[in-house]
C-alpha cells in the first residue's frame, strides 16, 4: 500500500503521445497534516482514497483506495463544501514498456497547469525522462492537488 511517484511540470510536444484520456473530479472529505481522503470520480469510475504524508527526503507514501458506485461518489460529493479539482488526465506509455506517464491538464481555478506523474516500484527505480519532462516537484507540496483546492494555480 506504498505509493511511489515522481511529479514533474510539463512542456509542449506530449500531445501526440496520448493514447488515452479521461476526465477527473475530486473533491476532500479530510486534508490535515498526517492525511488526506478524499472521493473522485474518473471516467465512468469512483473512488474513495487515504493517502499519508510524504516524508521528507523520500517519494513515497501510504495510500489505500477502494473502488466505489458513481451513486456513493455523488453522495458524498455532497458533503464537500467549496472547491473541487478538476482535471483531464491523459495516458502516455514510456519507451520501456512498464512504466507509464499520467499527464494531468486543470482546468477551472487551477487552468494553465499541467502536470506529469509516474508511479515506480521503488525510490531509485530508472525512468524515461521524454523531452517534454519538465522541472521536477514532486517535494513541492504546491503541486499536491489538496493544496491546490485552497491555493488555486491562477493564484499564484
Amino acid at each position: 500500500m506504498m505509493e511511489i511517484e515522481r511529479k514533474f511540470l510539463v512542456k509542449d510536444g506530449w500531445q501526440a503521445q496520448v493514447y488515452a484520456s479521461a476526465p477527473i473530479r475530486q473533491g476532500y472529505l479530510c486534508r490535515d497534516a498526517r492525511s488526506t481522503v478524499r472521493v473522485r470520480s474518473y471516467g465512468d469510475k469512483a473512488f474513495l482514497t487515504v493517502k499519508g504524508k510524504a516524508q521528507p527526503g523520500h517519494f513515497g507514501r501510504f495510500e489505500w483506495e477502494k473502488e466505489i458506485t458513481m451513486e456513493d461518489a455523488d453522495a458524498l460529493f455532497s458533503l464537500i463544501p467549496g472547491a473541487r479539482i478538476e482535471k483531464t488526465r491523459h495516458l502516455v506509455r514510456c519507451a520501456d514498456g512498464v512504466h507509464k506517464w499520467e499527464i494531468d491538464e486543470f482546468h477551472g481555478e487551477n487552468e494553465g497547469l499541467v502536470l506529469a506523474e509516474i508511479e515506480l516500484e521503488s525510490e531509485d527505480a530508472p525512468f524515461e525522462r521524454p523531452a517534454w519532462l519538465g522541472e521536477e516537484v514532486t517535494s513541492d507540496r504546491r503541486y499536491y492537488n489538496s493544496y491546490l483546492i485552497a491555493n488555486p494555480y491562477k493564484l499564484w
